[in-house]
């Protein structure tokens, strides 16, 4: 099956909470998997690089201007020793829930703003 971005985006848009659920990578890999691809499971947010670039996501530089199916995984921050993981859907960042203050999920993490890799799915 090939990678459609819309399916992607409109599961995880369908889908997001009001606020933090505290499954953000089960919601966006749930999503990546609606597109047609399929992301092993990691036990943590912070760990899913390697199995986004097992499943074919390749990992672009970090800028201020991301596409839609872009994945966004983000280092611990204090009282979040998982890290994070969400989906950029065109217009916001969405994980669990619809990010409203940009990549970073919360406060903690907006004042620390710990490292963090963005994947994409290359062009077919």
């Amino acid at each position: 099956m090939a990678w459609d971005i819309d399916k992607a985006v409109k599961h995880l848009d369908s889908h997001a909470a009001t606020k933090s659920t505290g499954n953000c990578a089960t919601f966006v890999r749930r999503a990546i998997l609606a597109g047609g691809i399929h992301v092993m499971p990691t036990h943590y947010a912070k760990d899913y690089g390697l199995a986004l670039g097992a499943a074919g996501f390749v990992q672009v530089p970090a800028k201020d201007t991301y596409e839609a199916g872009d994945v966004a995984v983000i280092q611990p921050a204090t009282g979040h020793p998982t890290g994070h993981m969400a989906m950029y859907d065109g217009h916001q960042w969405v994980s669990d829930f619809k990010q409203l203050h940009g990549l970073y999920p919360g406060k903690t993490y907006r004042k620390e703003m710990p490292a963090f890799e963005i994947y994409r799915y290359p062009a077919q």
